[in-house]
């Protein structure tokens, strides 16, 4: 839906579903549902999941001419993907596999490929229009901390953005690939993905390549690669990091790199770990989802690439240290289980939103719904969902 200058939706991550039979079943099930409990009279905003296998599954004859048909009787849009899940992404562990490939691997680059093509037909016409793709941040700093691999992944990076500078070429619809920094990877604070632009993707190497793959001079060249790159600022993950969110959008904005997708999320806040809080922590872990673990204390940050690693952690239980833990809850909840939620991080970005626009897309993303506490579970989904956006309505009112 359109809010001032923005438009928000939800990720339909949040349904299971691989292949493109099943993604559109779910999507006919409860995208006209939310809509009508949220926006009935006015068009609504999809941010839509695809794998790999269902990218190549919408190849079929016939198979955009439905898809344009249910968007079109449905009064939707697609103005957003998230590009970031190349492979399955429910009822089996997904954990760090989440990045893989990662931005090394020309599979990713073929991939994302495809789906800017897809969004360049479904985002609307007129002027500016335009969507975004987020994106894995990189790789995982764990497979990928070495010079060469920085090198590979900056390179296929600005490969990709001269495939949406010859698409905008075609079509008239600009693409935004947005890099989504997050925890324990490549690119993880503010700081790193603005040092990450700095050296790598606004350099002066990085515009003679893209000169070399589309023919722009090195003026037109440097301002195409920050039409074309840019972030997807996670508020959760940025909670978790214990960034601040105006610093955030500060940074980006005086390095000249656009915020192409905020994604409006939170995630769990324990202000002090006790025994009985770490026992109730291990009822959230699970084998399905990465839930990296940021813990702040006088000695700095201090990180944790998943849930169970944090708590084996004997640390913890010898000074007074704040934990943030990514796991995605509703944005409309304060609490869960018992744990504060980064609510307040997202209450921060939003009113900074609506005093200034920061960002052209808006989108909720909650795909833990399957792996939250049964009692949270009880709503339907569709209900969670409409919840989640007229919250950020409200906040944005």
């Amino acid at each position: 839906m359109k809010l001032g200058g923005s438009h928000l939706g939800y990720c339909t991550n949040i349904h299971p579903g691989e292949t493109w039979d099943e993604i559109r079943a779910n999507l006919e099930r409860h995208v006209p549902e939310v809509k009508r409990r949220v926006c009935p009279d006015a068009p609504f905003g999809l941010g839509l999941r695809l794998s790999c296998v269902a990218a190549r599954d919408l190849g079929r004859p016939g198979a955009m001419a439905e898809f344009a048909d249910f968007l079109r009787r449905e009064s939707l849009y697609v103005f957003t993907i998230n590009g970031f899940p190349y492979g399955p992404f429910h009822g089996t562990r997904v954990k760090e596999d989440v990045y893989r490939p990662d931005w090394r691997d020309e599979a990713r680059l073929e991939y994302t490929n495809l789906l800017a093509d897809l969004l360049a037909q479904w985002v609307p016409a007129g002027a500016g229009a335009g969507g975004s793709i987020s994106t894995v941040p990189g790789a995982f700093r764990s497979a990928a901390g070495a010079a060469a691999d920085v090198e590979r992944i900056a390179g296929q990076l600005v490969r990709h953005a001269a495939h949406l500078v010859h698409l905008e070429r075609r079509t008239g619809r600009r693409i935004v690939l947005a890099l989504e920094p997050e925890p324990c990877c490549l690119l993880e604070t503010v700081a790193e993905t603005v040092a990450f632009f700095r050296d790598h993707l606004h350099s002066a190497a990085a515009e003679a390549r893209l000169g070399e793959l589309t023919g722009l001079d090195a003026a037109a060249a440097g301002r195409a690669l920050r039409d074309h790159l840019g972030v997807c600022l996670d508020l959760c993950h940025a909670a978790v990091e214990f960034e601040e969110p105006a610093q955030c959008l500060h940074e980006f904005e005086a390095a000249d790199i656009a915020v192409a997708k905020i994604q409006v999320t939170a995630g769990l806040r324990i202000p002090r770990l006790t025994v009985e809080s770490a026992e109730a922590l291990r009822r959230l872990e699970d084998a399905v989802y990465l839930h990296q673990v940021v813990e702040r204390s006088v000695d700095g940050l201090r990180r944790f690439e998943d849930l169970d690693a944090a708590l084996a952690s004997s640390a913890w239980r010898e000074r007074d240290a704040e934990w943030r833990v990514h796991f995605h809850v509703p944005v409309f909840v304060e609490t869960l289980d018992g744990f504060a939620s980064t609510q307040a991080f997202v209450r921060e970005a939003l009113a900074l939103h609506r005093q200034r626009n920061r960002s052209p897309h808006l989108e909720v993303e909650t795909y833990t719904w399957s792996v939250l506490p049964e009692r949270e579970r009880r709503a339907p989904v569709e209900e969670a969902i409409a919840r989640e956006l007229e919250w950020v309505v409200r906040e944005l009112s």
